[in-house]
C-alpha cells in the first residue's frame, strides 16, 4: 500500500493545474487575461472602462465562490461573465455569443501562462501501461481545460476528464470523485488522487475513501481534516510509491 502495506491499485486520478500542467507565477494572467476579456466587449459596444469592469467582475466572482463554498457548485464562466454585464446595465444572457466570445478571449490568453511539467509526459506513459488514468479538475471554462489537453498531447493518456465547469460540481464535492469511478468502473478502494491542494485535492478525495497524494509545489497551508496519504515533491515520485502496489 502507500503507507506500510499492499494495496491493489487500478486508477490513478490526477488534478489538472499546479500538477501536471504548471501555472507560471501563480495569479499573473489575471488581469492581462480580464483585459483581453474587456477589450473583446469593448468592440461589442459595451462601454464600460476597464477599471469598471473589473470592479463588477470581482463583486460577482467573490459572490460566485461565497456561494460555492456552501453548494460547491460550479457554474460555467459564461455565467459569470453574464451576471457582470447585467451588473453594469447591459442584457446578455449567458449563452449568447457575445458572452461565450469574451470568454474565449479570457481563455486564449490564459493558455500563455501555462506550461507542461517536465515530469507529465512521461509519468503518464509509464502509469497508463498499468492503470487506468482520470483527470478531476476545478476549472470554470471547460472548453479551454480540453484546449489544453489537446495542446499539449495529454488526451490519448487519459480514460476519462472531468472538468467541474461541465457538470456544476466542484471538488472537493464527493459527487465530482464518485463520478470519474463510476466512469472508470472503479472501486474508491482501487484509486489514487495526486493533486496540490489539501483541502481540494486531499480532503475531497478522502471523503469517498480515495488514497490521497498531495504534491508541493508551494508552501501549504494548514487544512484542518485533510492529511495525505503521501507527500511529494515532483511527479517522477509517484512513481516510486505505486511501483509496489
Amino acid at each position: 500500500m502507500i503507507l506500510g502495506g499492499k494495496m491493489q491499485v487500478e486508477a490513478v486520478l490526477f488534478d489538472l493545474f499546479d500538477t501536471l500542467l504548471i501555472l507560471d507565477d501563480g495569479e499573473a494572467y489575471y488581469t492581462p487575461s480580464l483585459m483581453k476579456l474587456w477589450e473583446f466587449l469593448a468592440k461589442k459596444e459595451v462601454k464600460v472602462s476597464f477599471d469598471e469592469f473589473r470592479q463588477a467582475y470581482f463583486e460577482v466572482t467573490d459572490e460566485f465562490y461565497s456561494e460555492s463554498r456552501n453548494s460547491l457548485e460550479e457554474p460555467h464562466f459564461n455565467i459569470r461573465v453574464s451576471e457582470t454585464l447585467k451588473r453594469l446595465g447591459y442584457e446578455f444572457n449567458a449563452s449568447d455569443p457575445v458572452v461565450s466570445g469574451a470568454t474565449m478571449a479570457f481563455a486564449e490568453e490564459f493558455m500563455h501562462y501555462v506550461r507542461l511539467d517536465s515530469d507529465t509526459i512521461d509519468v503518464l506513459q509509464k502509469l497508463s501501461k498499468k492503470y487506468k488514468i482520470g483527470l478531476v479538475s476545478n476549472f470554470a471554462i471547460p472548453e479551454c481545460g480540453r484546449k489544453l489537453l489537446e495542446k499539449f498531447d495529454l488526451e490519448k493518456f487519459l480514460d476519462v476528464v472531468i472538468i467541474s465547469g461541465e457538470i456544476n460540481q466542484r471538488k472537493p464535492s464527493p459527487k465530482i470523485f464518485e463520478k470519474a469511478l463510476r466512469s472508470l468502473g472503479v472501486d474508491a478502494s482501487k484509486a489514487v488522487f495526486v493533486g496540490d491542494m489539501l483541502d481540494l485535492d486531499v480532503k475531497g478525495p478522502k471523503s469517498v475513501g480515495i488514497t490521497a497524494i498531495l504534491i508541493e509545489r508551494r508552501p501549504i497551508r494548514h487544512v484542518p481534516d485533510a492529511k495525505p496519504d503521501h507527500t511529494i515533491k515532483s511527479l517522477n515520485e509517484l512513481l516510486t510509491i505505486l511501483e509496489d502496489c
